[in-house]
């Protein structure tokens, strides 16, 4: 199998059906030789019977399952290690980069890229609708922050956008031990940390009135989850293995 697309849902009855079937005739119109995996991160509605809907009609679709409500960074770490094509891609469920964006993401792993993180911000011009300017302000600011506490000079790292080789993910996501909104850095701190080929990419981006994120408290828990992955980069937690997510596909 040659790509998988992950993407990480919870209570998302009202979106997945127009991203299943956007995804789904994407991958038809390229010949992608596909998988694509949706993980129910305890979805208190009917994301996950929508899903099972699909699986039941098309051999592409997985659905896998999370042990209750655990967070997207859970959510992509499992889909991540149950995936099983050559290119790994994971994208939100609004996807507020289109799919159609995803060749540039594997254009640059062919080019000798072991990671590829999409980002709104290196071409902003490519944005159709920014985001209101204090979540811009405080993306500045969590971005200072990673230049100073982890050394990650990116534009834009919370971009829900991002590809991996197969080696790449199976090195990486075994170590993640940030399971909410403070993934994205640690990640891509950990394939720095590994010595992968890291490079950023500019995409189409919209954003999402309908986001789930809140700007105040989920700041300042991935401001603490910044230092916690410092702390645990100092105190050698990222050397030791993990076990991988707990799954259950249907």
């Amino acid at each position: 199998m040659r790509y998988s697309i992950v993407i990480p849902a919870y209570n998302e009855s009202q979106r997945i059906v127009p991203t299943l079937n956007r995804v789904l005739s994407y991958i038809a119109e390229q010949g992608w030789d596909a998988e694509l995996i949706i993980v129910n991160d305890g979805s208190r509605d009917d994301t996950a019977s929508i899903v099972q809907g699909y699986v039941a009609h098309n051999s592409i679709v997985r659905l896998i399952e999370n042990p209750g409500n655990r967070g997207k960074g859970y959510s992509v770490r499992n889909g991540m290690l149950n995936a099983q094509g050559e290119v790994l891609l994971f994208s939100d469920a609004d996807l507020s980069s289109p799919i159609e964006e995803a060749p540039k993401l594997f254009a640059a792993l062919e080019g000798g890229a072991d990671v590829a993180i999409g980002s709104r911000w290196l071409r902003s011009e490519l944005q159709s609708q920014r985001q209101p300017i204090h979540r811009q302000l405080f993306g500045r600011i969590f971005n200072l922050a990673l230049r100073i506490f982890l050394g990650l000079s990116y534009k834009d790292t919370q971009c829900g956008f991002k590809a991996f080789t197969h080696q790449a993910a199976q090195a990486i996501f075994p170590l993640q031990r940030i399971e909410r909104w403070g993934f994205d850095p640690e990640i891509i701190f950990l394939a720095k940390k590994q010595g992968f080929h890291v490079v950023e990419v500019a995409v189409k981006w919209a954003h999402d009135n309908q986001g789930q994120i809140n700007p105040v408290r989920d700041g300042l828990r991935m401001f603490g989850e910044v230092l916690k992955i410092r702390w645990n980069s100092i105190t050698g937690r990222y050397s030791m293995t993990r076990p991988t997510a707990a799954a259950r596909p249907l």
